[in-house]
């Protein structure tokens, strides 16, 4: 008997998926706006409510009507503060003014469960963040205590990404980088511990996969050999569940194995630029399509059996307006005239999309002959031995900054840059910036495109290495 593929076994899968779903086992999905094709807030609103088996929203912001559109639909809001707000709440007078404008107008008619201060501060790596986001936290929850007790049951917490472990190792072994475990790590899961809220992390097995060997199967949850533990003696299927187990074991050395850990970002791209072989429908549909089915069983993970992980995909929708390359705006598990993408077991009572006219949906029912979708085939990979993309001359310092933030966002390893790292010398914005696009690039399988950065990166052959800093 020949096997199913991932989409046929999901398609299948997905008609049951939604008999799973319980309150106990939160799923919710990330939404953001960064498109110029989007429907309404009330539409997406009462499309999660009606069609999806999503029960809460994360937002990047505190868009107000994003905020109103969700009001009396039971769906629990996450709300997002810039990051350059941080070191201005860290004052307990601005955080209330902050609570005043932008909580107390929606809750509780809008259920907003947690407030995120500030999004992978760590990996974007700015001291002026850093070092004031527990002040903040701090701040925000005295603001919320202050704003009357109907305001006590909104947590706050803040998304990391996973460039927060000390070298490669096994999940049991892994540990809080040393320059950060006590200063930060340790006081953010302090206040955690104290006032009972969330660790917040984006897990994207997606951005480990250059320290996996490329092994995609073990990525999206395929069969494929798996990976054994000797210290634990654990042995894992999959990367999602590795990833969380070293986020436990961190926070088990450090005395805080009892606060709860909440998946704030996870996904997978299904489309991007040639020669990127891992962003397509196929992987797409069989990471999140298992993801979903993994976090509705409640299953847990090797170190963590039978734990309940409340969990937002990213994203809702795909983003046309994105920057970057073409897997930017393809993180989508629907279009923005809400038909899906592929499958993935998001939509309930076993909607799925016709895939011979992906604009509407049928129902399909195990046993039901299911067509093959049609995908093209991707270009070979890029020699890119030899490419290296910089900065343009005339591209100026606030352009080269905003390059930096954004390279370093999308989970690259920027601690060469950082204090300490082989390439921080010089200081400058121009030569951290340099390091991070052409590190961005490499990860992008040296895409010409994803060396654009709106017009200010170019691709030379000319090595830009320097002393014991070297561009690979």
């Amino acid at each position: 008997m020949k096997s199913l593929t991932s989409l046929q076994l999901f398609l299948f899968l997905s008609t049951t998926v939604f008999n799973l779903f319980s309150s106990t086992a939160a799923i919710g999905v990330n939404y953001g706006m960064v498109a110029d094709n989007l429907p309404s807030p009330a539409k997406v609103a009462n499309f999660i409510k009606t069609k999806t088996i999503f029960d809460s929203v994360k937002i990047f912001d505190t868009n107000p009507n994003v905020l109103r559109a969700f009001a009396n639909t039971g769906i629990t809001m996450t709300v997002t503060i810039p990051n350059g707000e941080i070191p201005n709440l860290a004052n307990e007078g601005a955080a209330s003014a902050w609570v005043n404008a932008n909580i107390q107008p929606f809750h509780p008619q809008t259920k907003i469960k947690y407030i995120s201060v500030g999004n992978e501060v760590v990996l974007l790596d700015n001291p002026a963040h850093i070092n004031v986001l527990v002040p903040a936290m701090k701040a925000l929850t005295e603001a919320l205590r202050k704003a009357g007790p109907q305001f006590q049951d909104i947590k706050v917490t803040s998304a990391h990404a996973l460039n927060m472990f000390q070298g490669l190792t096994v999940p049991s072994l892994a540990r809080f980088r040393i320059d950060l475990t006590e200063t930060f790590f340790k006081p953010v899961l302090q206040f955690h511990q104290q006032n009972k809220s969330p660790f917040m992390i984006n897990p994207y097995p997606y951005f480990e996969l250059n320290v996996m060997s490329n092994n995609i199967d073990f990525a999206v949850f395929r069969k494929t050999p798996a990976v054994f533990d000797p210290a634990s003696k654990k042995t894992y299927s999959n990367a999602l569940d590795s990833l969380l187990d070293k986020t436990y074991s961190a926070m088990s050395a450090l005395g805080f194995a009892d606060v709860d850990i909440v998946i704030g970002e996870t996904g997978w791209p299904s489309l991007g630029d040639p020669g990127n072989k891992a962003a397509d429908m196929d992987n797409a549909a069989s990471y999140n399509g298992h993801l979903i089915r993994k976090i509705v069983s409640g299953v847990g993970t090797p170190l963590m059996p039978n734990r309940k992980f409340e969990t937002y995909i990213f994203a809702l929708f795909n983003e046309n307006q994105k920057p970057g390359p073409l897997t930017e705006k393809n993180w989508g598990l629907f279009q923005p005239d809400f038909s899906p993408v592929y499958t993935s077991g998001a939509l309930r009572d076993g909607l799925q999309p016709n895939l011979s006219n992906p604009g509407f949906t049928v129902e399909v029912k195990p046993g039901q002959p299911l067509p093959k979708p049609v995908q093209p085939m991707p270009a070979p990979p890029a020699d890119t031995a030899k490419k290296f993309c910089v900065p343009k001359p005339e591209a100026t310092d606030a352009q080269l900054q905003n390059n930096l933030d954004y390279a370093c966002g999308q989970g690259i390893d920027c601690r060469p840059i950082q204090a300490g790292g082989v390439c921080v010398e010089p200081g400058t914005v121009r030569s951290r910036a340099a390091f991070a696009m052409n590190s961005y690039f490499k990860s992008k399988l040296g895409v010409d495109s994803a060396c654009d950065f709106s017009g200010t990166g170019q691709v030379t052959t000319v090595d830009p290495s320097y002393g014991n800093c070297r561009y690979v």
